[in-house]
């Protein structure tokens, strides 16, 4: 995690969105180490002591992870400049400061986990750890597609089925770990897909290089945890199960590290 930029740190660790961090930081209000900061591109080292009007900010050894249901016509993100509906307007306030573990696109739905733990959110969002999918593209899933998902694809130009405002052209698609076609016809197919990565955007990139547009996106687990009958919009915590799965998995991580 260390170094880390100031308003990321003071967003991970208190109510406040990093646009807000940085009007503290412009405002005077914030300290490293009992040193006024009043510039934004500061970083934190790990043994640094940060203060909010005097008062020493906590980074929390313990942490909490949720499961929301994100619907579609929501942006993974603390704030639009264009006004659009965030996760955040919908989210209980109490959940202001959780980090998202990875993203959704506006248009796709299903498990989002979000975390209070960067270090965690981190941990996972990097992880090859098993997210899985239900897709509706338009068109027939041809064996070009499966030998893709099979063996595994490498893209000079990746862009089409990417954000316009996206910087990354090239990218290289893992085999899948698993599919499933539940319906294959010249309007629309269906699968169920299986992938360990978190790539921008990378269902709607690999199908949209077969000319096969992702009609409908729903990520219905991540890391062992499903969305089950959690409804639109709404929200879960753990449960023990998935906590100790997760616990284990963390474990295993920092003793792999350590290695």
């Amino acid at each position: 995690m260390y170094p880390v930029r100031l308003n990321k740190y003071i967003s991970h660790n208190t109510k406040y969105s990093r646009r807000e961090a940085d009007k503290l930081i412009e405002e005077g209000r914030v300290k490293i180490n009992h040193k006024v900061i009043n510039d934004l591109s500061t970083k934190v080292e790990k043994e640094d002591r940060v203060f909010i009007d005097s008062k020493l900010i906590k980074p929390s050894t313990k942490f909490t992870v949720i499961v929301y249901h994100k619907q579609k016509g929501e942006l993974v993100t603390k704030k639009d400049d264009r006004g659009r509906k965030t996760i955040y307007d919908n989210l209980p306030k109490k959940y202001a400061h959780f980090i998202p573990i990875g993203r959704l696109d506006f248009t796709s739905e299903g498990i989002l986990l979000l975390t209070d733990s960067p270090k965690v959110a981190t941990k996972l969002m990097h992880s090859r750890l098993e997210r899985v999918y239900y897709l509706k593209i338009k068109g027939f899933v041809t064996p070009k597609m499966e030998e893709a998902m099979m063996e595994g694809l490498y893209l000079e130009d990746a862009t089409k089925g990417a954000h316009e405002k996206s910087r990354q052209k090239s990218m290289e698609f893992a085999p899948f770990v698993a599919y499933k076609i539940i319906k294959n016809s010249p309007t629309f197919s269906k699968l169920k897909v299986v992938i360990n990565e978190g790539k921008n955007r990378e269902l709607r990139r690999f199908f949209a290089y077969f000319d096969a547009e992702v009609a409908d996106l729903k990520r219905v687990s991540f890391a062992g945890i499903s969305l089950g009958i959690l409804k639109e919009g709404k929200t879960r915590y753990l449960t023990k199960k998935e906590y100790d799965d997760l616990h284990k998995f963390l474990k295993e991580e920092k003793k792999r590290q350590n290695e």
